[in-house]
């Protein structure tokens, strides 16, 4: 299997009278590709996922496929549910598409034990077992967390489970992971956090910030992979006022207004229970963007 590391973007899904919108996918992810991005991840949490129809999501990852394709852009699609039988269904649409990775988010509100997690996940690979498979912890997000034996003990029993997108928030937990098994591929799944994730021997990120700044944040990773530390910590330090803007409230709120303040979608449309930020923190975020710049499409 070749895997998938190295800069990813958790994609939006744009919408457009209250349907996918596909122009603007495509000419989204081609913008990625341009500005330096190894792989994009359609149907993610911050793709708003949760809401999405089955058709959706195949129609998400067939346009992630179609543009990534004769490029050196990878698709790594999401594949999560908390129910273990959609889970599989999904993953197996994802590679019915041609994805070339799948990650899957941690079974929401059921609250499984480790012993849960550790079943729901193995079903899951064991479903697509020449696809590479990423688990993803978000505790602050699902209610539950993958714990670092559970992750070793899948990486070391499921041969296509590879890594882990990592939002814990937690340095530690990187370094457990990565001092007990090396060839673990961890990701940074906050991005705040993504130099000192790398620096200590992560293999990518998962970024929500470079659906904005994909130049910044590939280049970010590319420095920290090659040895460039204090190159990647200073475009990490410069992207800290816009990480923690783009967090103030649920996310992709937030990600979605900028991508819309800076004329890169046409509407700012969510799905319930998501609505628009508020007046208040639509000025925070305005402000904040004025630092950086942003290229177009």
């Amino acid at each position: 299997m070749k895997l998938v590391t190295g800069s990813t973007t958790a994609l939006i899904t744009p919408f457009k009278n209250g349907k996918l919108d596909e122009s603007s996918y495509a000419k989204l992810i081609q913008r990625q590709i341009d500005n330096g991005i190894e792989a994009v991840c359609p149907v993610g949490t911050t793709g708003e996922s949760a809401t999405l129809t089955h058709d959706e999501d195949r129609r998400c990852m067939e346009i992630a496929v179609e543009v990534c394709r004769g490029t050196n852009a990878k698709v790594l699609a999401g594949a999560g549910s908390n129910a273990t039988a959609e889970a599989i269904q999904t993953a197996k649409m994802a590679q019915e598409c041609g994805v070339d990775a799948i990650f899957s988010v941690a079974p929401y509100y059921v609250k499984p034990s480790q012993e849960g997690l550790y079943q729901h996940y193995k079903a899951i690979a064991e479903s697509v077992p020449d696809m590479p498979f990423m688990l993803y912890n978000v505790p602050g997000r699902t209610g539950v967390d993958i714990l670092a034996d559970t992750v070793i003990r899948l990486f070391d029993d499921v041969p296509n489970i590879y890594g882990i997108k990592e939002a814990t928030g937690s340095i530690e937990r990187t370094i457990e992971l990565l001092s007990r098994r090396p060839d673990l591929k961890v990701f940074s799944g906050d991005d705040a956090i993504d130099y000192p994730i790398l620096a200590n021997g992560g293999a990518g990120i998962t970024s929500v910030t470079s659906n904005l700044l994909p130049d910044l944040k590939s280049e970010l990773v590319r420095l920290a992979l090659g040895g460039d530390y204090a190159g990647a910590k200073a475009i990490n330090d410069m992207l800290y006022p816009i990480n923690k803007v783009l967090f103030i409230e649920s996310n992709p709120i937030m990600i979605k207004a900028a991508m819309y303040v800076a004329g890169l979608i046409d509407t700012l449309e969510y799905r319930l229970p998501l609505v628009p930020p508020s007046a208040e923190n639509l000025k925070k975020l305005e402000a904040v963007m004025k630092n950086y710049t942003i290229k177009g499409l």
